[in-house]
């Protein structure tokens, strides 16, 4: 097999994979946040990955207000992505190795969302003169993120018009995602 060839099927398959997992961990982590259920983004997310957590759902329940099932689904696809990445090139991952790359590919993964979010977030904020009603997008990314940025705010002095709670938040996924690589 030619290596154009493994390095053409490993970014389809990661690409494949990485775009369903985002889907199942984006609806998990709207649905912790309490987004509406109702926007156009939530329903296609809904749509996308209602299949599979159906069937899941019947052998594993929720715990609390976490989809349980959907956590399960994300880090199945997870390893088996890996698997066959490494398949492709030759390579065979230990059971324990892949079990923990599964998981800290899935924090990276949260970490990476919230960051992105966030700064889409504030790119909104400085254009965006209607509050979130104009904007599918934008009411969902505020959803996502007020969880995360309401406690820092509380803890954050005012400065006036500028709100620093983004940039502190920003900082701190970064150092958490420098010790998460690390491991």
């Amino acid at each position: 097999m030619s290596h154009a060839f493994q390095n053409a099927a490993a970014f389809l398959i990661g690409t494949l994979f990485s775009l369903y997992i985002l889907a199942l961990m984006l609806r998990t982590l709207l649905a912790l946040s309490r987004a509406d259920f109702y926007n156009p983004i939530s329903q296609f997310l809904v749509t996308i990955t209602t299949p599979p957590l159906r069937i899941l759902r019947r052998v594993i329940p929720p715990i609390g207000p976490v989809d349980s099932a959907a956590l399960v689904l994300i880090l199945v696809l997870k390893m088996l992505e890996l698997v066959i990445i490494a398949a492709l090139y030759g390579a065979v991952i230990p059971p324990f190795t892949l079990f923990i790359a599964g998981i800290l590919a899935i924090v990276r993964l949260v970490i990476w969302i919230y960051i992105i979010s966030i700064i889409i977030q504030a790119v909104m904020s400085w254009f965006q003169a209607g509050g979130t009603s104009q904007n599918p997008v934008a009411g969902l990314v505020y959803s996502l993120n007020r969880p995360l940025l309401n406690p820092i705010r509380k803890v954050m002095p005012q400065t006036g018009m500028v709100d620093l709670s983004p940039l502190v938040a920003i900082l701190g996924l970064n150092v958490l995602l420098i010790f998460i690589n690390a491991l």
